[in-house]
């Protein structure tokens, strides 16, 4: 495999695995694995697999990102004053439940400490 370009080597990579099924052998395979790409949609290759899981982390971290835009622009709209190190705590959380908590907040709290009353 390593005299074929990255491409190439990626797609045999990925053909054996497929040709493997559900063997023993196929983990070992697995474990050998350390690219991203799929050439074989659907079948639970390791590529695809490392794929969908990126993907969905992107996806969480892009709800995150604007569940935290959400609370600060509600803040400003409130007149609320967001102090650096708040705004920091805000965008560099990454759980949704307690953004969403934060947000149902913001849309009753006087000050800013109103946000993690509690936490």
């Amino acid at each position: 495999m390593r005299s074929f370009d990255k491409a190439t080597a990626k797609y045999w990579c990925e053909w054996l695995e497929v040709g493997l099924e559900d063997t023993p052998v196929r983990e070992t395979w697995r474990e050998l694995e350390k690219m991203v790409a799929t050439y074989f949609p659907g079948r639970g290759t390791l590529f695809e697999e490392t794929y969908l899981e990126g993907k969905a982390e992107g996806k969480a971290e892009g709800k995150a990102e604007a569940r935290a835009e959400s609370i600060l622009s509600v803040l400003e709209k409130r007149a609320i004053p967001v102090p650096e190190d708040t705004r920091d705590r805000i965008t560099s959380c990454t759980d949704l439940d307690t953004l969403t908590l934060w947000f149902d907040r913001s849309l009753t709290a006087t000050a800013v400490d109103d946000l993690f009353a509690g936490n």
